[in-house]
């Protein structure tokens, strides 16, 4: 008798193991994900250029248009406000008509409407376009990420993210700048032109380098499953002392940003223009603290990081506050220092504390992010009309002080929390 074969009890082996699926997201080396980089590094800079863009021309402003520093900070917290509020929506379009497209839109559309605004003839028609133009280039920050993280693979995502926000910090200060100089040399309706030209060139850069998404999935906008997830975050208590915390660390960001151009070129310091307008090189700074950052908090944990966050932007305001120009531009540092350092630890610690719906729970944050600027900018530019930079400082201070007691609340659960889990050894 021949013994069994015993070949067919044996499982035959699984192609699917055998070879697993490709993994076809973007890596480096590869043209396609040079191509995602530098088009998302554009969209960066288009995006802060404009959206920042009045920032660094407050103080012409008031002077060519007879308008107090709060009525001018509103076209600078005007686009912020437009931005905040349309978040959300842009987070879902996005879900249901994919992520390229509603970028190419977003970045579009608001460098359309900055080619307007040299054209408003007064105040209430540059607020409402700041407004739309904000609203507009929601769609860009409520989906980069998630285009990045659905297109580029793994491993290469962090250096992807970074160059994003690279872009973002160079717009940012790029746009102040360039606003700011040419305004101080040919007025204000130039110098918009000038943010949005280069704007527009960047937007164009994005369009022509982006590569088309391939591994997006449509998924119909549930406003009702949208408004559950973002109603669990809301009753999230830790979740809702980081939204508080981003929102009073932009308010001091947003009041002094606001005002400082005005304090510059103002007795005892007498800048000329140009030179004020320069300070916003001073951005670049948060660079280098927000890399810094999390390497605080693996030091000190998340709320040491923040107190040390607090204590130095409040320092910095209280420096500032002195008749001394490099104690005024120290202070400006420790200011800017501060803020990126704890606008970063929070804007972190939301990722990692909610279990779900994380795109809602950063675009919550951001929402919180921008009314704080707009609220604190609004605030700051008004105290400093009525009592100059100290009053400007005080809304700071102020920020800083509720920034100091939300933290020391959440301090005293922990420990209280951590009492309650220690065993009574009876």
């Amino acid at each position: 008798m021949q013994p069994a074969d015993t070949r067919a009890s044996v499982p035959a082996p699984d192609a699917s193991a055998a070879n697993p699926p490709h993994d076809d997201r973007h890596r480096p080396g590869q043209r396609a994900f040079r191509r995602a980089n530098l088009a998302l590094f554009a969209a960066g800079v288009a995006t802060f250029v404009l959206l920042y863009s009045t920032q660094g021309l407050l103080p012409i402003l008031s002077a060519d248009l007879d308008l107090t520093p709060g009525q001018a900070s509103w076209t600078a917290s005007a686009a912020t406000l437009g931005l905040a509020l349309a978040l959300l929506p842009a987070s879902a379009l996005s879900d249901r008509y994919g992520r390229t497209a509603v970028m190419t839109a977003s970045v579009l559309a608001a460098s359309a409407l900055a080619l307007a605004l040299p054209f408003a003839p007064d105040l209430t028609t540059l607020v409402v376009l700041r407004v739309l133009q904000g609203a507009a280039l929601a769609g860009l920050p409520a989906t980069a990420m998630a285009y990045l993280a659905e297109e580029v693979h793994p491993s290469a995502l962090a250096s992807a993210m970074g160059l994003y926000v690279a872009g973002n910090s160079i717009g940012g200060m790029g746009g102040r700048l360039l606003s700011g100089w040419t305004a101080a040399a040919l007025g204000w309706r130039w110098g918009l032109a000038a943010a949005a030209a280069l704007a527009l060139l960047a937007a164009l850069a994005f369009r022509l380098l982006i590569p088309a998404a391939r591994h997006f999935t449509p998924a119909p906008v549930d406003a009702r499953a949208l408004a559950r997830t973002v109603g669990r975050h809301l009753r999230n208590p830790l979740l809702v002392r980081l939204y508080a915390l981003g929102l009073l660390f932009m308010a001091v960001f947003g009041a002094v940003y606001n005002t400082v151009g005005y304090r510059l070129i103002a007795a005892p310091f007498r800048l000329p223009e140009s030179v004020a307008a320069s300070i916003f090189v001073v951005y670049l700074v948060g660079t280098g603290t927000s890399a810094a950052a999390g390497r605080l908090s693996a030091r000190l944990g998340r709320r040491g990081a923040l107190y040390v966050s607090i204590g130095v932007t409040a320092a910095g305001l209280l420096l500032s506050l002195t008749d001394s120009l490099a104690c005024a531009l120290l202070g400006l540092v420790l200011i800017t220092a501060g803020f990126f350092a704890g606008h970063a630890t929070a804007s972190s610690a939301v990722g990692r504390t909610a279990t779900e719906g994380r795109a809602q729970a950063s675009a919550l944050y951001l929402i919180a992010y921008y009314l704080g600027n707009s609220l604190g900018g609004t605030l700051g530019a008004d105290a400093y009309h009525t009592t100059g930079w100290p009053g400007a400082a005080t809304v700071g201070l102020t920020a800083m002080t509720l920034a100091a007691a939300v933290t020391l609340y959440a301090t005293h659960r922990a420990h209280a929390a951590a009492r309650q889990a220690v065993p009574v050894i009876r």
